[in-house]
This record gives C-alpha cells, structure tokens and sequence, in this order.
C-alpha cells in the first residue's frame, strides 16, 4: 500500500507585528479585554500577497525535503484569501517556484482548508495520480479586515507554512481524518464584499463587513473539532494515549483547551501558538506544526492529531504518523522583500483606504504574477 510521507516542511511569517496595544489606538479595547477573551497578544500584517508569502513558505518546505521545484507533480494552495479570483493562486506559486510540472489547485474551506488540501493531496499520492505534492497554508487576511469591527479585528492575522508530501511504503503521513460541515450554520461566518455575490452590485471594489456570531462558533467549534478527533483516533484503530502531540487550529485558547479537555488531552501536549500569531486561518495548523518541529517538540515517530474548524462552518481532524527525520535536508536562499512599514502604519493605511474605496481598484491593473 502506497502511504504519503511528510518530508518537508516550512513556513513564511511577514516580519511586521501587530500587537494589542496597537489594536487600542485606534479600537476601544485593550491588552487584558483581548488576552482574557482569546489569549491572543499580538499577529502579524502582511506586507506582500498571499502568492508571495506562499511561495517563500513552499520552498524552504521543498529545501527541507530535498526536493527540486522541477520535480513537484501538484502544488494544493489552502487559503480564503486569494489574490484574485481568476488565475488561481496555486498558478502563481507553480510560476513563482520554477514548478513547470505541476499541477496546481485552490482549495477553499476557510480555516480548515489546509488539512482538507492535506487530505485530497494525500489522496491523489495513494491512488498513484502524483508521487509527490506541496500542500500549503496560507492567509493574507489584513486587507480584507474591518478593522473598526472590534469583534474580529482582534482575532486575525497573516501567514504561510507549507509541508511536502512523497510517496512511501511506510505507513506515514495521514492515517485517517475525519471531514464535515455544519452547512445550517453557515450564514454565522461570513465577509461580505468578497464573491461574485457582490461584483458589479454598487458593492466598492475591496470593500467588506463580517458577521461574526461569537458564541454560537465557539459552540459548533468545540463539538466538531471533538467529534471530528474522536473519529480520526477510532478509524486509525488509536487513541488520545497514544497521540503525541496535539497541533489544532489556532483561534482561540478557551476553544483549544475545551477541545483538549474533551478529547483527553494534556495541556502539555498540546501545541500553542495563538499569543503570538492569533488566527490565521487556513496557515495556523501548518505554521504551528512548523513551530513545534523547530521547538523539537516533533518527535521521530511521533503521532499527531490537527483538529480544526472553519467557515462553512467545516471542521475536521487528521491523524498524522511522522517518519524518523526532524531536521532539514537543506534551507532556501528565498526571502521576502524588505519591509519598509510598521504593521500599525499598514492597518491605517488600510483604514484609510477603506474610506475612499476607488483606492482599492486602482491595484487591479497589474497582476501579480504574470
């Protein structure tokens, strides 16, 4: 039986951070409201697209694996933050790359969308249709941000990581998941302004609001991401005592440690990176992956479970066996460009902008990659 290995692994974090007490010039909030609310200190802003953070995160994935870009059959890019909405993104990171072999899709489940590019990734390696594939995680949620909505603009924040997936016939990578959707509660996530639902419909280019209802996410978050692990650990025959480590999505600690203590999870063995990167979306279950391998907390041989939630609202978990190898093969030259802005002096550009939309059409003109 053919499996689909995890051998690499890399991640792209825009320098600029934005931290709470910057949130509080300009919100009516402060350190303690958001750190007692989300355990959330600060995130990052981006200061180049989402292509460009992707492309710098897959190939250090590809440097760590050893892996030339020549020889990549799929690019899967998981994100709901697109550059635009045609070309795809994967495109643009297979251009950026030097991929010209590969396959590249977008797969859109919002914060879970990661582990289900995980998933069609793995399976497309299983069934022999590529030998290998780079998954990617990635969000650039800043311009897309209301930031005068208190309620989110706290929350989110941009980044990239990225894994390399090779065939093998050791029984790595995914050993099972679990996949769903709480599509009759939908309507409680949602950025308006962003679809075809508002082109050409005296919507401003750019322009959007979010409806976000707090609570009822909270409780849909903590039963999927529980029932979801639950499932994943019976199908792979496991369970939470042989789990190693748990690296969840990342968008919220209460919701992390109701999830942990409803699956049987010590604290210790859960990885967190929510103070210092808030929620990312679709990159907060790679980059924190990548955070732990770097804190060797990533065993060899070790057992994870990626329990997450998104938008739709779709949730999911994954059981995950890593193989012997910790370190790097190599490391990438590739670097994003130098920034020149603080991330407060980039939010209120945004803010600024936001006020006079025909500022947001006036990007359309170039793509971003050609």
């Amino acid at each position: 039986m053919t499996y689909a290995a995890i051998t690499g692994w890399g991640k792209c974090m825009p320098p600029a951070v934005l931290s709470n007490a910057d949130l509080a010039t300009f919100l009516e909030t402060d350190d303690a409201w958001i750190m007692s609310r989300t355990g959330i200190r600060e995130r990052r802003v981006s200061h180049v697209p989402t292509t460009a953070l992707a492309h710098v995160a897959a190939a250090r994935a590809l440097a760590c694996a050893g892996l030339d870009a020549k020889d990549v059959e799929l690019i899967v890019l998981g994100s709901c933050s697109y550059d635009e909405q045609v070309p795809n993104s994967a495109s643009g990171v297979q251009a950026l790359l030097g991929a010209p072999n590969a396959a590249a899709m977008d797969v859109n489940t919002a914060c879970t969308s990661f582990l289900y590019g995980l998933s069609s990734a793995t399976a497309m390696i299983r069934t022999g249709v590529v030998k290998n594939a780079v998954v990617i995680g990635v969000e650039v949620i800043s311009p897309f941000m209301d930031w005068t909505n208190r309620n989110v603009a706290v929350l989110f924040g941009d980044g990239a990581a990225a894994v390399v997936l090779q065939a093998s016939d050791e029984k790595l990578g995914v050993l099972s998941e679990k996949l769903g959707c709480y599509a009759d509660a939908r309507h409680i996530l949602r950025v308006r302004g962003m679809g075809a639902a508002y082109a050409n419909r005296d919507v401003p280019v750019g322009v959007t609001g979010w409806d976000f209802d707090g609570q009822e996410i909270f409780k849909r978050a903590v039963h999927g991401m529980t029932e979801a692990s639950n499932a994943a650990l019976e199908r792979a025959g496991l369970t939470i005592a042989d789990i190693d480590l748990a690296v969840p999505h990342q968008a919220n600690l209460r919701i992390i440690d109701f999830v942990g203590k409803r699956i049987g999870i010590p604290h210790e063995r859960v990885m967190l990176t929510v103070e210092r990167y808030g929620n990312m979306s679709a990159a907060t279950v790679p980059v924190a992956l990548v955070d732990a391998i770097e804190e060797g907390r990533v065993k060899p041989g070790a057992k994870l479970i990626t329990p997450a939630f998104g938008g739709g609202l779709t949730y999911c978990a994954h059981v995950i066996q890593w193989g012997e190898r910790v370190t790097p093969v190599a490391a990438s030259p590739v670097e994003l460009p130098p920034c020149d802005k603080s991330a407060l002096e980039m939010v209120r550009g945004l803010m600024e902008a936001k006020k006079d939309p025909s500022r947001f059409a006036q990007g359309l003109a170039a793509p971003l990659v050609a």
